[in-house]
């Protein structure tokens, strides 16, 4: 491998769960996201595309029964049937906003993704009304994907089936655990019956794809728990699964109680972490699945599908609507007001509601969708070659040596793989790959 000198050094693994851990979706980090850049992003959105590009609509429904103890999404639990009118039709009018600008005019959505808090939190009638208005502004029969996210105790079977009548191809599902002590521990709002009751409404009505989502690590698990979490989903059978590793943002109830000594919170350490991770994966691989991405495996054929992260990963323009939601448009990154009240007042007042935004150069491009594609397991010199004129490869040199001293990555013929520890710890490796300038900073 071509070396070239470079001053970082190897970032520290982890070996206990403390907060500010994250799961890397972007870069650089939101902390570098500023308020001044806003005119930036219009400006982006007042430009005509990069022809070829693929545009993605992100929907961001805030509202859940609880609020789960490891949650760091903007939800509300305390919002009445008259909030929740309000905020879809402010929805409906940021979206009507943004599909006039040129940037966005005229494109089909390759995908659409209904992310909370909880989508299914909405009526049946509530959500039909949603979707019929929103795709009069932005037509999606074209899309080749359209997920939304589920909470099992939400879900009645007319709701089901109303999420499938609005042309949803991925229902995922968020079990998380399916031990009650563990779910009410960690604020979860269903419990395990649930689950099992909503499961034949689902695959009667024939979605093109049903995922499972899984956290290992949530407090209170074990061995034990842990795998029978791996036993009952594999009973269920899903298209795909999900896992991913406990982490402790900064605004989480749990990070709170830990930083103000309210309250002792016992999660499980790295090594723990990752191996229950690697049980689950190894599990699911002998029972035909495949390994995905460091957090999905698929069953073959054509459920295994994730057309919302393979193209948020390689670089696709992704049109985030609703409170705090985030977007990437011509290579700008942008956030939308992260509070009820500014976002519902400047869509209501007829505004892009962007409160931060991140103009991104050729290089923190070509960064971001290296370390996003890492995720993946391996990727290929060849692509960034021909998209950015770069060589990974020898661009990153330094970078792949420390990883492949230890161990972490395995480099040949023009391909980075990386190996099984590796892939069960890529959050904590992307950094290495970071500019010098946000390393150490905070992520958020």
């Amino acid at each position: 491998m071509t070396t070239r000198s470079d001053p970082a050094t190897t970032v520290a693994d982890p070996t206990e769960t403390e907060v500010g851990s994250v799961f890397v979706s972007n870069y650089p980090p939101y902390s570098f996201w500023e308020m001044d850049q806003v005119p930036r992003a219009l400006e982006a959105l007042g430009r005509p595309a990069q022809p070829g590009t693929p545009l993605g609509l992100y929907l961001h429904i805030p509202f859940c029964r609880k609020r789960c103890k490891f949650c760091y999404f903007k939800v509300y639990t305390d919002k009445t049937g008259d909030d929740v009118r309000r905020y879809a039709a402010a929805l409906t009018r940021e979206v009507e906003l943004l599909a006039a600008l040129p940037a966005i005019a005229g494109r089909p959505l390759k995908f659409v993704y209904f992310g909370g808090g909880t989508p299914s939190f909405l009526a049946a009638k509530q959500l039909r009304a949603l979707v019929k208005r929103i795709r009069t502004l932005l037509p999606w029969q074209g899309a080749e994907e359209v997920t939304f996210e589920c909470e099992p105790g939400t879900l009645t079977r007319p709701k089901v089936e109303a999420i499938r009548e609005v042309g949803v191809t991925r229902l995922s599902l968020g079990v998380e655990s399916f031990d009650d002590r563990v779910l009410e521990e960690n604020g979860r709002a269903h419990r395990s019956a649930e689950i099992h009751r909503v499961a034949p409404w689902i695959r009667a009505a024939g979605f093109a794809q049903v995922n499972i989502d899984l956290i290992a690590g949530m407090v209170g698990e074990t061995w034990e728990t842990w795998r029978e979490n791996v036993r009952r989903t594999l009973e269920l059978a899903p298209d795909s699964v999900t896992v991913y590793q406990m982490e402790l943002p900064f605004n989480t109830v749990y990070s709170r109680q830990i930083l103000d000594g309210s309250g002792s919170v016992a999660v499980a350490d790295w090594e723990t972490k990752r191996a229950w991770h690697d049980h689950a994966f190894r599990e699911f691989e002998s029972a035909g699945y495949r390994v995905s991405s460091a957090y999905t495996v698929v069953r073959p054929g054509p459920g295994g599908r994730f057309v919302y992260r393979d193209s948020v990963w390689r670089g696709c323009d992704l049109l985030g609507t609703g409170v705090a939601s985030f977007s990437h448009v011509g290579g700008v990154h942008f956030q939308n007001e992260a509070d009820w009240g500014p976002y519902l007042g400047r869509v209501e007042a007829g505004e892009i509601p962007i409160a931060r935004a991140f103009v991104t150069d050729p290089a923190e491009r070509l960064t971001r969708e290296m370390i996003l594609q890492l995720k993946l397991g391996r990727v290929e010199r060849e692509p960034f070659r021909r998209k950015f004129g770069v060589d990974i490869l020898e661009r990153f040199a330094p970078a792949w040596d420390r990883l492949a001293a230890r161990r972490m990555v395995e480099v040949e013929d023009g391909t980075i793989r990386l190996t099984r520890p590796g892939l069960l710890r890529v959050d904590s490796l992307l950094p290495e790959f970071y500019a010098g300038r946000y390393r150490g900073a905070r992520y958020t």
